[in-house]
């Protein structure tokens, strides 16, 4: 079988980062259980003049290669630290420059940090929506990590755990699925190729 691009894509803006820490997880659990290559790119990485880029034309090679990494990969992680309640704006607007039919059946683990527990339905509030839009299959598992998870730059709580191997098996599951049928069906319904 030919190893799929797993892409996972952490729009931390500082580093070390919890969000990649969690990223890292997810990507490490499917890639036990389906040969993929794995890549992890960070929306710092993307450079200051992200947010003033209206158009795809606009943005610098760094972010312009973060987004053909997304839009390429066979499966993602996504990950985002959250404040105030949602994810942060420069995420969105990379997501807004990414084409909706690249997006189309491609398997998706959602997974996001934050402060406290406050946080936690931004995931299936905020990222499960934005990613229907772009019909993408978003594995059923999503995972929030706060603070308290975390300890000396790893992953520490039980829980978060076990939730990042159900999210990272049921990539796998979708991802190897997806490697042996055809996506056409997702992107006809995105209005894409006929």
């Amino acid at each position: 079988m030919t190893r799929l691009r797993l892409v996972g894509f952490s729009a931390n803006i500082q580093r070390p980062s919890k969000t990649r820490t969690l990223v890292e997880a997810i990507a490490a659990e499917a890639a036990v259980r389906v040969p993929v290559e794995v890549r992890i790119v960070d929306l710092v990485d993307a450079g200051p003049g992200l947010g003033a880029a209206l158009s795809r034309d606009q943005l610098s090679l760094p972010a312009r290669r973060i987004v053909e990494a997304v839009e390429e990969a066979d499966a993602l992680v996504v990950g985002t630290p959250v404040y105030k309640g949602a994810y942060t704006g420069l995420f969105k607007h990379l997501f807004d420059l990414v084409s909706p039919e690249a997006l189309a059946g491609k398997p998706v683990a959602l997974a996001a940090t934050g402060g406290g527990p406050r946080h936690a339905l931004v995931v299936e509030h905020a990222l499960r929506p934005l990613f229907g839009f772009f019909t993408a299959l978003t594995v059923p598992t999503a995972v929030y990590a706060s603070d308290p998870d975390f300890r000396e730059g790893g992953l520490d709580s039980a829980a978060i755990r076990q939730r990042v191997a159900e999210a990272g098996t049921q990539l796998a599951a979708l991802a190897g699925a997806n490697a042996t049928a055809s996506a056409a069906p997702f992107a006809r319904v995105a209005g894409g190729a006929r």
